[in-house]
């Protein structure tokens, strides 16, 4: 019998795993994929950003209404303990201008492959080409395989499969039914970290597809956030926008329809822009002129064009007062969300209250649960890698203390 069974390769299965594995707990890792760590390695393609150096306080809103369900673990298992986990692993790590956290070695091969030689050295086993399919009558776990259906015997499991995003790499959120099956509530999986789609002109997609829209202010309702967006040609995507997607997703799925404002120029009020644009115009093209008198990019004056459209008047009528007004609140309507398949993460997933404080299901005793499959959501920047990584250490923390017949410590 396996003492353990830890069911997906990613960040918080492998932790789930070290921490059983140091525990004493013989652990097997079983995964659909052919390898360990799929997603991890996507995610570093562009720089592993493993966590965030601002203060705690701070870090933990970023969880939304899950902060309180996340806040002990990430206490236990806060950021610097992530890079004294990474340092140990021979890839210290270093904050960047922005306070995110890299390893030095700016990638997810490396700190993976040390991590995968000290899960061997510590005798956790892999099980690769096992796609989960539920339990069988007698509470073994079913796996299908190249060789046809397996049963696994366990005195624990931690259910570790992340959600829905990047099917291609084993998160598939097919574990819904299985879960559903026996009584436990999901929330529905929804896209997070998501791009949306926007009705461009042929003109303006043609044109601009590809281009970044750089140090604006994005506006939903009554949050802001600032940084950069892409214009794609479906739509509009983009670090801003991943950190306002929930906001965003949320109002596309109840109206149909979101309305996003951006401010090309947030530092320059109404006044100062108006200013700058009241001078002679003499010769130059419109575009020209809204480059040079308010340091305009291209695609930023293009996308003033495409609300000049939607509001049925021409650009070039606008006053000077009407140019800055449009340059600090450009109506973007979001007619639609990216599919979940092409997200960076999943919001949903299995309800806190469907857990115990331990992690375990209170349906499924000797059942455990970590990472992004549970109800939580949260932007790019560290915060999806530290939380998978603290919850996989809690449950398997929580793990060896039920199976030592201990009652594992309260976890707020």
């Amino acid at each position: 019998m396996t003492d353990v069974a830890v069911i997906g390769a990613g960040p918080a299965g492998l932790m789930a795993a070290e921490v059983l594995a140091q525990g004493g707990a013989r652990v097997t890792v079983f995964d659909t994929m052919p390898s360990a760590g799929r997603k991890f390695l996507m995610a570093g393609r562009g720089g592993l950003n493993l966590t965030h150096s601002e203060p705690l306080p701070q870090f933990m809103a970023r969880y939304r209404e899950a902060a309180p369900r996340l806040q002990a673990t990430i206490e236990e298992f806060p950021p610097d303990a992530l890079r004294a986990w990474s340092e140990a692993l021979g890839e210290p790590t270093f904050v960047g201008t922005s306070g995110r956290v890299f390893p030095k070695a700016f990638k997810a091969s490396p700190l993976l492959r040390a991590w995968l030689r000290r899960l061997d050295a510590a005798g956790v086993q892999f099980a690769f080409r096992h796609r989960w399919s539920g339990w069988d009558g007698d509470g073994r776990l079913l796996f299908q395989t190249a060789d046809g259906a397996s049963a696994v015997a366990a005195c624990a499991t931690v259910l570790a499969l992340g959600g829905a995003s990047w099917p291609r790499l084993g998160s598939d959120g097919s574990w819904v039914d299985i879960l559903a099956a026996k009584g436990v509530a999901v929330a529905r999986l929804r896209p997070a970290n998501s791009g949306f789609r926007v009705a461009w002109s042929d003109v303006f997609r043609d044109r601009f597809e590809g281009q970044p829209l750089k140090g604006v202010a994005l506006t939903i309702g009554a949050h802001t956030v600032r940084g950069e967006a892409m214009i794609t040609r479906s739509g509009i995507e983009g670090g801003a926008i991943y950190a306002l997607s929930a906001e965003l997703r949320e109002a596309v799925l109840d109206l149909g329809q979101a309305r996003l404002m951006v401010a090309l120029r947030p530092d320059l009020d109404a006044a100062a822009l108006t200013t700058r644009l009241s001078g002679t115009r003499g010769k130059q093209s419109l575009a020209n002129f809204l480059r040079k008198a308010a340091q305009l990019s291209p695609v930023g004056i293009g996308l003033m064009q495409e609300a000049a459209i939607a509001s049925g008047r021409p650009l070039a009528s606008f006053s000077p007062a009407e140019l800055a007004q449009l340059i600090n609140a450009i109506p973007v309507q979001l007619t639609g969300v990216a599919p979940i398949d092409r997200a960076i993460s999943t919001a949903g997933g299995i309800r806190f209250d469907e857990l115990d404080e331990h992690f375990m299901l209170r349906k499924l005793p000797g059942v455990f649960a970590a990472g992004e499959m549970l109800d939580w959501e949260a932007p790019t920047g560290g915060y999806l890698l530290q939380a998978s990584f603290a919850t996989g250490a809690a449950a398997g923390r929580d793990v060896l203390q039920w199976l030592a017949g201990a009652t594992p410590s309260l976890r707020a």
